[in-house]
């Protein structure tokens, strides 16, 4: 009987492991700082009301399976910037973002946090609440040291 149950327990399985494949995204240029580990540790499982998956790549992650919110740890720090400056309070304390409007999403980049965390919402999120996200994220990312620089 062993060996069938092994069969009857690998089919049943076989299919759900192929619905979780890694989501491929590509690292961020400075996705092995140390402190990536710590924010990544962090991230929620449910952003924005969607589900965590995982993803091919280091520091990294992406929520949702049609327009995927993705977050990458390690892009490089903005200095100062003319870009809309928001300072979102979540449960790990104040994160200020950048906001920058693409063509297909919003792109949110921490600001005053090194190593920077990037955030993209596609555009058809929009009726998730750009900032309702960011509040969300905001616990992990606030785990990445503060570099000096803040919203103005």
């Amino acid at each position: 009987m062993p060996p069938l149950r092994a069969l009857l327990t690998l089919a049943l399985v076989a299919p759900l492991a192929a619905c979780a494949s890694p989501v491929p995204v590509d690292a961020a240029p400075y996705a092995a700082d140390p402190d990536c580990a710590r924010v990544m540790l962090a991230v929620p499982d449910v952003l924005g009301g969607l589900e965590y998956h995982e993803t091919t790549s280091q520091a990294t992650a992406t929520w949702g399976d049609e327009f995927p919110l993705v977050m990458r740890c390690g892009v490089e720090p903005p200095g100062p910037s003319t870009e809309q400056c928001l300072s979102i309070e979540g449960t790990g304390g104040t994160v200020d973002w950048l906001v920058i409007d693409e063509d297909e999403r919003w792109r949110a980049v921490s600001f005053g946090r090194s190593p920077a965390v990037e955030l993209l919402v596609p555009k058809e999120r929009a009726q998730d609440a750009v900032g309702d996200v960011l509040a969300e994220a905001s616990a992990a990312v606030s785990r990445a040291p503060s570099n000096g620089l803040e919203c103005r």
